[in-house]
């Protein structure tokens, strides 16, 4: 997967769908909802929140993780600033951002203060939020990178349509890049997710998923 700006169409107007992959960015439901269940509460969050905590993600789409971890971040009343490294592919251009936003009102505060410094990749001060996006295929990049993160969220596209983002291979990389007691939430329980994640070390728990989709992954370095 060459590094390359992400083709969309778009579903009732609102919905941004990946051509590379043909699947939604989204849950047409409420994304936000399915954010917050799937990525915080996944992630024991807001609750485990500490000063320089650090969240990295495969995945970053629209940014809508990103914002819903930063509005909890500031909303806990936390100090200091919420780091997030984010690995994305096919980054979304910022123009197709701020209209994939607008179906998330709730956001809107800190959607706009994103959007007002956001170049496309690369990193951006938001004084709260210390973020970070990554271009380029992951399993060339994770391995590179240097940090660690206190949790993560795997937001990959589908494991049907996008294996590449599921190996058992990246999920070791998670791993290593996983600090102590770390943990990571995704919304798929996809048999080899879940087995590449216990092979890396973490416990792996199914737990109920967000609206119809019945179970997702929580997962806890060991």
């Amino acid at each position: 997967m060459a590094d390359q700006q992400a083709r969309l169409s778009w579903r009732d107007g609102t919905v941004p769908v990946s051509d590379q992959f043909d699947d939604p960015y989204f849950s047409i439901q409420d994304g936000l909802a399915e954010t917050e269940h799937v990525f915080l509460a996944g992630n024991d969050l807001p609750a485990r929140f500490a000063a320089e905590f650090r969240v990295a993600e495969l995945g970053f789409g629209t940014g809508l993780n990103m914002l819903a971890a930063w509005r909890a971040w500031e909303a806990a009343g936390q100090e200091g600033a919420l780091r997030f490294t984010s690995f994305e592919a096919f980054p979304m251009a910022p123009a197709d951002m701020a209209r994939a936003l607008e179906a998330f009102p709730a956001v809107a505060p800190w959607a706009d203060r994103f959007l007002a410094q956001w170049q496309g990749t690369g990193a951006c001060d938001l004084g709260s939020l210390q973020l970070e996006v990554i271009a380029g295929d992951a399993r060339v990049s994770l391995p590179e990178w240097t940090g660690q993160a206190d949790a993560w969220f795997l937001d990959g596209f589908s494991p049907a349509k996008n294996p590449e983002l599921w190996g058992e291979g990246l999920m070791a990389e998670v791993a290593a890049h996983t600090a102590p007691g770390g943990s990571a939430a995704t919304y798929t329980a996809a048999g080899f997710v879940r087995r590449g994640l216990e092979a890396a070390g973490f416990e792996v728990i199914r737990i109920p998923g967000y609206g119809r989709k019945r179970h997702m992954t929580k997962a806890v370095l060991t």
